[in-house]
């Protein structure tokens, strides 16, 4: 797909909803029981996936234009698949249902696409085998496919080397099944989607600083989930809207939780001009947000911000790259092992656009506010890389050719169709 700079930049745009938040509604919709409905849940490839698995494990979900419909079977109520069941792209959907799959009184493989495959599954390996499960790496490197054979599962308590969602939700959901209470304690809070909806379909799970704590055997019952839009998926509108000049853009219902919106942070740190409208903060908050051109500068990232942001530190680059000044991004190592290397591919191709940028082992340091150009862009298959450099193309001159475009579905089918309509 080819883009160019653009001319105009105003309008309002209704984010689709969040990614994390609606995995994790079909997830416990489906241990719960009765029927849990979920509107304004994400139709992404990923999100897709996780319907896929819990269909193949006897969970009838029924998904409509309006809403998706959960007919949960409660927790001890999942069926052996009769195939492999394959997370497509999704992380969130291997990480977390192997702590579900683990306390099943049955065996499961567990695959995904070539980049799951690459993906380092150590980390839910280690703990959910202390807790008594059997899962093996089916090729012996760690990664997917996974075999999991169920088995009783033991309480304990985790000390996670990294602030990760994925691994604390797969811990905390294999502690629904244990014979007593399990902990994860993280180096940093990361985002906690996991425990204000397990809260919510009735889990005994409280929070003690920086440990997650959950007792087992549960009684969940299906609930009504309204999932906000996706800050991750604001973030590019939120970038747009603070670099193209004269930009004005209104971003409608966007989840603000505070383990997920160090982006909005770091924008206004960066002299971001961002209001919230609107706020509602029952259950996951919500706000409207209001964002106009600014005149951005370099920060120094790092430290406990880092898990809130992840996800956005690829847009954030873009930010960077535009901005006056030096930005340094430190303690992001994490930025290697997602769907693609994140540090090397921003660098090569800010780079190309003329950006003088350099990566470090756990981040970059960017000197911004050269002028950038198009280039040809190498998706790597990775939804936010494509994103962030159709973002990118905005401010750049001459034309910028992403390929591999079409990967946006995985989190965000109409991205192109959004951001065209505000550059009318």
């Amino acid at each position: 797909m080819i883009f160019q700079k653009a001319k105009y930049l105003k309008g309002e745009v209704t984010i689709p909803g969040d990614k994390s938040i609606s995995h994790r509604a079909v997830m416990f919709g489906s241990l719960a029981e009765g029927t849990t409905e979920v509107t304004n849940f994400l139709q992404g490839a990923d999100c897709l996936s996780t319907i896929d698995c819990f269909r193949k494990m006897g969970i009838e979900i029924e998904n409509t234009p309006d809403h998706i419909l959960i007919h949960g079977k409660g927790l001890h109520g999942l069926q052996a698949p009769s195939c492999i069941l394959d997370a497509g792209n999704s992380g969130t959907t291997t990480r977390l249902i192997s702590g579900i799959l683990a306390a099943q009184n049955f065996e499961t493989t567990l695959t995904g696409d070539a980049s799951i495959q690459k993906r380092p599954m150590r980390r839910i390996i280690e703990p959910l085998s202390m807790m008594g499960a059997n899962i093996t790496s089916v090729n012996g490197n760690d990664c997917a496919p996974l075999r999991i054979v169920g088995a009783p599962l033991h309480g304990i308590h985790y000390h996670s080397k990294v602030a990760s969602a994925q691994v604390k939700s797969s811990i905390l959901l294999a502690g629904l099944y244990a014979d007593g209470e399990t902990r994860v304690t993280e180096p940093t809070v990361s985002r906690n989607h996991s425990e204000i909806m397990l809260k919510y379909f009735g889990a005994d799970i409280r929070t003690e600083n920086k440990t997650a704590i959950i007792q087992p055997e549960p009684v969940l019952k299906g609930q009504k989930v309204n999932v906000p839009g996706d800050i991750s998926s604001a973030a590019y509108f939120i970038a747009a809207g603070l670099l193209v000049p004269g930009a004005e853009v209104y971003i409608h219902n966007v989840g603000i939780n505070k383990t997920r919106n160090g982006i909005i942070k770091v924008a206004q740190a960066m002299g971001g001009d961002i209001t919230f409208l609107n706020e509602n903060n029952a259950g996951e908050p919500t706000a409207d947000l209001l964002v106009k051109h600014s005149a951005l500068h370099g920060i120094t990232i790092e430290g406990d911000i880092i898990p809130t942001l992840i996800d956005e530190l690829p847009i954030i680059n873009i930010m960077a790259a535009c901005a006056e000044g030096t930005t340094i991004i430190k303690d992001a190592a994490e930025l290697k092992v997602k769907e693609s290397n994140r540090i090397d591919v921003m660098v090569e191709h800010l780079s190309a656009m003329g950006c003088d940028i350099t990566g470090t082992d756990d981040g970059m340091i960017i000197n911004g506010g050269k002028p950038l150009h198009g280039t040809v862009v190498d998706s790597h298959m990775d939804h936010r890389i494509a994103m962030s450099f159709a973002i990118a193309s905005l401010v750049a001159a001459g034309e910028t050719t992403i390929k591999g475009s079409d990967v946006v579905t995985i989190s965000y089918p109409n991205f192109y169709e959004d951001l065209a309509k505000l550059t009318r």
